[in-house]
C-alpha cells in the first residue's frame, strides 16, 4: 500500500476527519479532503488520486453518484461509496455507475482496509484485461484475413477490416447482430462439380473462401464467445 493516495468526498467535517485519520493509520495517503461532488471532480484533475472514498448522500447541485460517474467514465479511478443509507432507489442508481465497493457507515478500520485492498485490487486486473483486449484489437486488424469475434449467443462483438469489406457490413451495423445474417455463406459447386463454401455479403457479391471458427473459454473452460477466421481464396466475386 506504500505510496497509495485515495481521495475522500466527504460533507461531514467529523466524519471526514476520522476517516482521514483510520485511512493515515493503515499507511494510505491522503492528498485531499472535499466536501462535494463538484469539488471532487475539480481535484481528480489535479492530483489523480488511486482511489476515490465517495458519500453518496453529498450536499450541493451534484450528489456523490453523479460525481463517481464523472470520475469513472472521464478519469478510470475506481471509487469506493460510503453510504448510511440502504434505500433501494438510491442503490440502483449507484449501480448504474459500476462502483468498486460499497461501505456501510459506521465501519471498523479492518474493514476499511479490507475493502479498499480489494477494490484496488480489482481495478487493477481489470486494467490489465482492457489493455490486453486494446492490444488484441490492434493485433487483429492489421492482419491480412477476416476475423469476427461474438458472444456465446453468437451475436457479432468485433469484426476487423477485412471481415468489414468482405462482407459488407460495418462494425457498427453488425454489433450484435446474429453472426449467420452478418456471415451469410451458401454452398456451391465449382466447375470440378467441387463444393465449395460461397460469401454472399450485404451487398449479394459473392466471395469463394476458406474459413475456421474455434471457441474462446474462460478460465473455468465455460465457452464466453466465438472467433471465425476467413480468407478468399479462388475466383472473381460475382454480383447474384
Amino acid at each position: 500500500m506504500a505510496g497509495i493516495q485515495i481521495m475522500i468526498v466527504e460533507d461531514e467535517v467529523i466524519v471526514a476527519e476520522d476517516i482521514k485519520r483510520s485511512l493515515q493509520n493503515l499507511g494510505y495517503k491522503i492528498p485531499s479532503v472535499v466536501p462535494s461532488g463538484e469539488a471532487a471532480i475539480k481535484k481528480v484533475t489535479e492530483i489523480k488520486p488511486d482511489l476515490v472514498l465517495m458519500d453518496i448522500m453529498l450536499q450541493g447541485n451534484i450528489d456523490g453518484i453523479e460525481a463517481a460517474s464523472s470520475i469513472r467514465s472521464n478519469f478510470d479511478i475506481p471509487v469506493v461509496y460510503l453510504t448510511a443509507y440502504s434505500d433501494e432507489k438510491i442503490l440502483e442508481r449507484a449501480k448504474i455507475t459500476e462502483p468498486f465497493g460499497y461501505i456501510i457507515k459506521p465501519f471498523k478500520e479492518r474493514e476499511l482496509q479490507i475493502n479498499i485492498e480489494i477494490d484496488l485490487y480489482k481495478h487493477k486486473i481489470e486494467k490489465k484485461l482492457k489493455e490486453s483486449r486494446e492490444w488484441y484489437k490492434i493485433t487483429l486488424k492489421s492482419i491480412s484475413d477476416a476475423v469476427i469475434a461474438t458472444d456465446p449467443e453468437a451475436r457479432v462483438l468485433f469484426m476487423n477490416p477485412v471481415a468489414q469489406l468482405m462482407t459488407g457490413w460495418n462494425m457498427e451495423e453488425a454489433k450484435g447482430m446474429p453472426l449467420k445474417d452478418v456471415f451469410n455463406i451458401v454452398s456451391e459447386k465449382n466447375d470440378d462439380n467441387v463444393n465449395k463454401t460461397v460469401l454472399i455479403s450485404k451487398n449479394k457479391v459473392k466471395t469463394p473462401l476458406d474459413s475456421s471458427t474455434d471457441t474462446i473459454k474462460d478460465g473455468r473452460g465455460n465457452i464466453v464467445g466465438i472467433v471465425l477466421v476467413f480468407r478468399k481464396i479462388t475466383g472473381t466475386k460475382t454480383a447474384v
